[in-house]
């Protein structure tokens, strides 16, 4: 089922090339186009056999039907401008940053059939090495559409990640960085710090626990620290929220309360029970 002529992917990392992979299994597009700053990661893209052509320019992209911002924040922001001066007003535009109401508010004044995503998907690794097809699949994507959105472009993309394997849900950018602050950023933020307070001589001593809980900690440090200054608000909003959580925990235990100790722990096993 193609859905679109030509595709252009720009940022053909994990979440793009996992992307341009899927729409070439699946026949989605005639012709898939990368986008990216390194000339090794457009060789390892088109040697995978997720773009058919790659360039460093953003010339590449002209005659496009589809462009996805697939990069940092700040750069989705940084390149929206020179991106319209390639493309055609019918192209549609969509991304796939981690925090929306930025992004939002600034590509549905440039592009006229812009549609904000979100995939919850990927890993703590990064790059077109490790990007595969079937990423998406069984996944939620988030679609942040405003009043001014249009609804062809919109059904559109949602026809795209369901064709992916994703479910999609709509959400109004503000509500979606509100949710995805404490989902996603707050425990990055959380394993980033956990890691940096423990010696480094007592790692040699740590299990799948601290494994497990730290994993994310791996995560591109520059996308991170992208991700944390464009949602300033709602993300120390968690962390306030957590501290304040874990000063229970710290109460508890200084006064040898067990009883409010378990309460706390158990009422935290009962919520993770839900997550599955």
């Amino acid at each position: 089922m193609r859905l679109f002529d030509k595709v252009a992917i720009v940022g053909t990392g994990l979440i793009g090339g996992s992307l341009a992979l899927d729409i070439k299994k699946k026949g989605l597009a005639r012709e898939i186009f990368g986008v990216s700053r390194h000339k090794n990661t457009l060789l390892l893209a088109k040697k995978s056999g997720a773009i058919d052509k790659g360039s460093q320019h953003l010339s590449i992209i002209q005659d496009a039907d589809l462009v996805v911002l697939a990069t940092p924040v700040n750069t989705i922001l940084n390149l929206a401008d020179i991106i319209s001066k390639f493309i055609s007003q019918e192209c549609i535009v969509t991304d796939v940053g981690s925090t929306k109401q930025e992004i939002v508010s600034q590509l549905s004044k440039i592009f006229p059939n812009y549609v904000g995503s979100h995939p919850l998907a990927g890993s703590e690794k990064r790059g077109i090495k490790n990007a595969y097809p079937g990423m998406f699949e069984d996944s939620l994507c988030i679609l942040t559409p405003t009043r001014n959105t249009n609804p062809k472009a919109l059904r559109k993309i949602k026809i795209l990640w369901n064709q992916l394997g994703a479910k999609v849900i709509n959400l109004e950018p503000d509500t979606h960085d509100r949710i995805l602050s404490f989902v996603s950023h707050l425990p990055h933020a959380l394993a980033f710090s956990l890691i940096d307070i423990i010696p480094s001589r007592y790692l040699k001593f740590g299990a799948n626990s601290l494994k497990d809980i730290t994993r994310i900690s791996v995560s591109d440090s520059q996308l991170w620290a992208d991700i944390f200054l464009s949602n300033p608000k709602n993300i120390v909003r968690a962390i306030e929220l957590f501290q304040k959580n874990l000063s229970r925990i710290k109460s508890a235990i200084n006064k040898k309360n067990k009883k409010i100790l378990v309460k706390i722990l158990e009422d935290a096993k009962s919520k993770r029970e839900i997550l599955g």
